[in-house]
């Protein structure tokens, strides 16, 4: 499916349909449609009955096919959670031997005589050789082979890469849109967890974490040392990696420092009263610190390192922070 936001973009896709490019590649906020505009477009590209718009029609035998996840000329590269394992604490990564049995099949012939699509996403998930076997194929593109990528992160891949595709901005839906969404799909909570989220309305309701995200915004307003290391212990049992944590935090200090301008919060509007407060007592210095020590550890969100320990030490040095010290 497209969701409305994206119609326009699909409509210059439609538009040019007789001329592609053999590679695009979607940009845009996460959380915000690009992988099913992605998949939408693959299955209007190997449709064998594509309406005169451009749209699938939904019946042919190709359609069917990508419907049920069985197109044979469909190839989608995603990074793979091991069969009984839990994500946990581990970056997930599409690795060179998935982009190799690609590769080899795209260079057979069709198996229903028309096009292949390869999706990949996100494609800033490839680690480095898993890269460098896509750019060689994008460099000498199979004979009607067509590449979709997707990123959240368009910064994180290689130049070489977005040089040889043709790239599209996906813009994320207005506010109204996106609440209007929500809404729909009866979510609790939805205007606070839609700032959470950056004004993006696909996320993975997660209430538990999202109950121990709140958590420690009450403690971030009133901190207190042995709480703190309370907190610490707690968030471990959760298996969740530093990154989740540092997300929490980075956005309570760029509403701090919103605080600090007189602005209002954008990430957590709810807590407008004790982002001020905070605000008020303490310096753009100190927080240009403290925030300084979070960029430092984001290299390492994932890393194996004890994610309690750096949580009390983080919460420390926060706890300082909000004392003056």
């Amino acid at each position: 499916m497209i969701y409305p936001w994206h119609q326009n973009q699909w409509q210059q896709i439609a538009a040019h349909r007789q001329n592609l490019p053999n590679a695009w590649l979607f940009t845009g906020k996460e959380n915000t449609g690009k992988t099913a505009f992605a998949r939408y477009t693959a299955q209007a590209l190997l449709c064998e009955q594509p309406d005169a718009n451009g749209n699938p029609c939904g019946t042919c035998p190709s359609c069917h096919l990508f419907e049920q996840n069985s197109h044979p000329d469909f190839y989608e590269l995603t990074p793979e959670i091991p069969e009984g394992e839990a994500v946990g604490r581990k970056l997930l990564q599409i690795k060179i031997d998935a982009v190799r049995d690609v590769v080899d099949n795209i260079h057979l012939t069709s198996v229903r005589g028309g096009r292949r699509i390869v999706l990949i996403h996100p494609a800033e998930s490839m680690n480095l050789q898993a890269a460098n076997g896509i750019l060689k194929a994008l460099e000498e593109p199979p004979e009607n082979v067509i590449f979709l990528l997707v990123t959240h992160a368009r910064d994180k891949l290689l130049p070489t890469i977005k040089s040889r595709c043709r790239q599209m901005v996906l813009p994320p839906p207005s506010y109204q849109q996106a609440l209007e969404y929500l809404e729909q799909h009866q979510i609790e909570n939805a205007r606070p967890l839609l700032a959470f989220h950056g004004g993006a309305p696909l996320f993975e309701p997660e209430p538990d974490l999202d109950a121990l995200r709140e958590k420690l915004l009450d403690l971030l307003a009133t901190p207190r040392l042995l709480a703190m290391l309370d907190y610490a212990a707690e968030f471990d049992k959760y298996k969740q990696p530093l990154a989740v944590f540092l997300d929490w935090i980075h956005k309570w200090l760029l509403d701090v420092g919103l605080a600090q301008q007189q602005l209002p919060p954008l990430y957590y509007p709810e807590h407008a009263a004790a982002l001020m407060q905070t605000g008020a007592k303490t310096t753009p210095a100190s927080l240009f610190t403290l925030t300084g020590r979070l960029n430092r550890l984001s290299p390492y969100g994932y890393h194996t390192l004890s994610v309690k320990m750096q949580l009390e030490a983080l919460l420390t040095e926060y706890l300082q922070f909000w004392q003056n010290k």
